[in-house]
């Protein structure tokens, strides 16, 4: 194994929960002893990344751990260890691996279930619908602005050139088109005026929502899929375990007392 594609792999080290492995030495640097369980969470996480376990792999592990025992010896000679910023660092990255090691154990003992993954996709692909609008839109401060944007429209004034004066400086200069967005995508007002839109149409009246009054106008319909279930439960599974950890810390934020 090339030793600086592996010095990479190993800064990462750090941060990652170890398992439990036999209290024995790997290997001992100047009366130093690396137990062998830092080594196997090293060698564990190369094969995880598809490093096939092999002799040159377990000499780098090896030469790896060797280096970074004398670069640590000499910051501690050094008084780096001392500093306290030094210190908060490393109890950072110590109280990291606890957190993700919690985290990952949480999960563990309370897994996704398939039926959770199915329930998500079937409400996911209810809420974005089998239609996809090509949307354009000018957001102005008052109501008083967007029925004057209206009004002009009906004299035949371009869409494009009224959305010049957009606030939405992101669409402003592409003639207020936003894209292809299926209504879900949307604030629900937005939404609500959108879906009632049909091919070149423009919504008559402003559509507020928090971000200010809108002139919503529809360039083009079409009818769209969504993903297998095999395609996004990937995705699904990652945004339910996110939700379960925000669930998670919620509860002990609740019942914690902080001063």
């Amino acid at each position: 194994m090339n030793l600086k594609k592996f010095a990479a792999v190993f800064a990462a080290s750090f941060l990652v929960s170890a398992p439990v492995f036999a209290q024995a030495t790997f290997v001992t640097v100047n009366g130093v002893a690396v137990p062998r369980y830092v080594a196997d969470v090293l060698i564990e996480e190369q094969k995880a990344a598809g490093v096939p376990e092999s002799a040159e792999m377990r000499d780098a592990v090896r030469e790896a751990l060797i280096r970074r025992e004398l670069i640590v010896a000499e910051a501690r000679r050094a008084g780096l260890e001392k500093k306290p910023e030094i210190q908060g660092m490393m109890e950072n990255a110590r109280l990291s691996v606890l957190v993700r090691a919690y985290i990952e154990d949480y999960l563990q003992k309370n897994p996704v279930s398939d039926a959770d993954i199915s329930a998500a996709y079937e409400m996911l692909k209810q809420q974005r619908g089998n239609t996809e609008y090509h949307v354009r839109h000018i957001l102005v401060a008052e109501e008083k602005e967007a029925q004057e944007i209206i009004a002009k429209l009906k004299k035949g004034s371009k869409f494009a050139t009224l959305a010049e004066s957009s606030l939405d400086v992101a669409s402003q200069g592409n003639g207020g088109e936003i894209g292809w967005m299926s209504p879900a995508a949307f604030v629900p007002p937005f939404a609500q005026a959108l879906s009632q839109l049909q091919k070149g149409q423009y919504s008559q009246t402003p559509v507020q929502t928090d971000f200010g009054y809108h002139v919503i106008m529809v360039d083009d319909i079409r009818a769209t899929e969504f993903p297998a279930l095999e395609q996004v439960q990937g995705q699904i599974r990652q945004g339910l375990n996110q939700q379960k950890v925000e669930n998670l810390l919620e509860g002990l934020r609740a019942k914690a007392v902080v001063k």
